[in-house]
């Protein structure tokens, strides 16, 4: 299997995990949306806490050029640490969500 097949499983593994995990308050579950064909994952939030809608994505990672882009990551431990303990090499991780004059300084791939 190459890398780029392998990068696809295991992002969507580790979102699909996250999207079990139930909500204890209010009608609220995650959702994953899997876009293949152009490498974007999502895991959104969705649904209803009383009477206020709640509807965010809580992950957004992409694959460009061969490295795993995270885009938006609200999970606890961070899709990185789990993208790591999957295997994947830091420097084929970028951490979009920081400004591109910071990543240097992440250990992370800078783009």
């Amino acid at each position: 299997m190459d890398t780029l097949e392998i990068y696809r499983q295991t992002i969507q593994q580790i979102l699909t995990n996250h999207a079990s995990i139930p909500y204890a308050n209010g009608d609220i579950h995650n959702q994953t949306i899997f876009e293949s064909q152009h490498d974007s994952y999502l895991l959104l939030t969705i649904g209803w806490q009383k009477k206020r809608r709640i509807h965010h994505c809580l992950v957004h990672t992409e694959i460009i050029d061969g490295k795993i882009w995270i885009q938006i990551d609200g999970t606890e431990q961070g899709i990185a640490t789990e993208l790591i303990n999957a295997g994947v090499p830091k420097e084929k991780i970028v951490l979009g969500f920081h400004p591109p004059e910071l990543r240097e300084y992440t250990g992370f791939a800078v783009r």
